[in-house]
């Protein structure tokens, strides 16, 4: 298997009966016969769109099976999928469905109304669920009668497939072209350690539009397991789905692992079945996750990447995991590089490498690093050495092969696992007619590992921290906007005009381990 749509061609051919996808909340499954089947129906109906090789095809809603046939009958056409987050405010949508030249929208009913808030470019738009009459095709209506036969375009592994879009330090977000040898490389050998097989179950619950939920939702059925899907990460049906199902594996952002640890039935649940845990996405505290591991007793591994990396990059393993033990130091690490890829850390001012221990920002080469961003020469450039290493933008440090994240080279905020840039809120911010100069720093957050808050010089001395969240809301996901705000007379600068924000942290960061979550 070399590129994305041979994946379901692959299972269909050897395992046709084994059910291949289960949607938790109402029982639907599919077979690798009917996956493959429903692909290709979805392909041919794209394809009488006018819609072909690396033309772009959007997806807004929240987990649904809809996604996966809709994914691999993107592939079968050489097209690209881009799967949009929904938690985003509709301008912030616009901006990605218009910039990705997106044109098709698969959109969940739910979400229908935000299309009104926006101008958009699309030609087509087809709505999964069965609304009123909205003047647009349902998924149903719109594969109906569709052809089962494989349209089978040709597709080179070095085209891209996936196009996730990731905040940037500019606040508009960037386009990051994944391949399907980033992709299949990230699936074989990048996770192979967690060890998937045919009878192995995997849930997937977080959010299909980051490359964590869409890569972990991917790698059961690349390996013919079964997949359980849930709609979001609703912790009772985690807790319903694992023995039900005999889960096996599963991925969980800290936040996701604390709220269930924090289930008033977690005693109760039996996760006898559960093999494999893997975390990431976010730092974790140590005491969430010694609780975690005397909870579920499986096998945990960290992993580290960014979207940039086709997801993981780094793995620490089980045996690495030994809170009160000799090796627990390296609960603070996010282990060591993963098959077929190099690591280095590097002074950003001089582009020399520090010595070991020392701190500098990671870079990393290999086949997963994404093909660049689209539409943004600039960034590529700046984001890339011309030799193929990627410049992360964390900062951290190697010991014995073993990687530590210290900071951010680019103040971004992490917060639930969502990547948030200070600048898209100050940007924001500074369009308020009472606000004279703004500074947005992340802050410790027990639940959440970090979140916003604003720093301000106002001119209006009544503009309250109510009035600043509210603002930030109309024009801004939630998880982005402020949950505090301090004043100051004067945000403190150094000589250039740069935001001192090392010094705004430090009041908050004391006595903490690292200066990010």
């Amino acid at each position: 298997m070399k590129t994305l749509a041979e994946i379901s061609r692959f299972h269909r051919r050897n395992t046709p009966e084994k059910r291949a996808l289960v949607f938790e909340p109402d029982g639907r499954s599919w077979t690798f016969e009917e996956l493959d089947d429903e692909a290709c129906q979805c392909a041919n109906a794209i394809g009488q769109l006018g819609i072909g090789a690396q033309d772009r095809v959007a997806y807004l809603d929240k987990n649904q099976p809809e996604y996966f046939t809709y994914l691999f009958g993107t592939a079968k056409l050489n097209a690209v999928s881009v799967a949009v987050n929904w938690r985003l405010a509709a301008p912030e949508m616009e901006y990605i469905l218009n910039h990705s030249e997106a044109k098709m929208l698969l959109i969940g009913d739910e979400f229908l109304h935000l299309l009104a808030q926006m101008d958009l470019q699309l030609e087509h738009v087809v709505v999964i669920g069965d609304p009123a009459d909205t003047g647009y095709l349902t998924y149903q209506q719109w594969i109906a009668g569709q052809s089962l036969v494989d349209p089978a375009y040709p597709a080179d592994p070095s085209d891209s497939c996936y196009q996730l879009y990731t905040s940037g330090t500019t606040g508009l977000p960037k386009g990051v072209e994944t391949t399907h040898t980033n992709l299949i490389h990230q699936l074989a050998k990048g996770l192979a350690p967690i060890n998937f097989e045919e009878a192995s179950v995997n849930l997937v619950c977080m959010p299909l539009f980051h490359i964590s939920g869409s890569g972990w939702g991917l790698i059961g059925i690349y390996f013919g397991s079964e997949s359980i899907l849930l709609k979001e990460p609703d912790m009772q049906a985690i807790l319903k789905a694992i023995p039900e199902y005999g889960i096996t594996h599963s991925i969980f952002v800290p936040a996701v692992l604390q709220f269930l640890l924090d289930q008033p039935n977690i005693a109760e649940v039996d996760f006898s079945s559960l093999q494999s845990v893997t975390y990431g996405a976010s730092p974790i505290s140590e005491q969430v996750l010694v609780r975690a591991i005397d909870t579920f007793k499986a096998r945990f591994f960290q992993a580290y990447g960014l979207t940039e990396t086709t997801g993981g990059v780094s793995l620490l393993f089980p045996e690495d995991h030994d809170p009160g033990g000799p090796r627990g130091g390296l609960l603070r690490s996010c282990g060591k590089v993963v098959s077929g890829h190099e690591l280095k850390i590097m002074d950003s001012a001089t582009d020399e490498a520090v010595a070991e221990g020392e701190v500098g920002e990671i870079w990393i080469r290999g086949p997963q690093i994404m093909k660049g961003y689209w539409r943004n020469e600039q960034a590529t450039a700046e984001s890339m050495s011309e030799d193929g290493w990627f410049k992360s933008g964390d900062a951290g440090y190697l010991i014995d092969g073993y990687l530590y994240i210290h900071d951010r080279v680019k103040d971004m905020i992490i917060s639930g696992g969502e990547n948030i840039y200070p600048a898209e809120i100050e940007n924001v911010l500074m369009r308020h007619a009472a606000i004279s100069d703004v500074a947005v720093i992340g802050v410790p957050d027990e639940r959440w590992g970090e979140t916003v808050k604003a720093i301000i010089t106002r001119d209006d001395a009544s503009l309250s921290e109510e009035d600043v969240i509210s603002y930030c809301r109309q024009q801004l996901a939630h998880y982005k906007c402020p949950s505090s705000v301090d004043w100051l007379a004067v945000i403190p600068r150094n000589p250039s005009g740069k935001i001192l924000k090392t010094e705004l942290r430090k009041p908050y960061w004391i006595d903490k381990a690292r200066n990010v979550s």
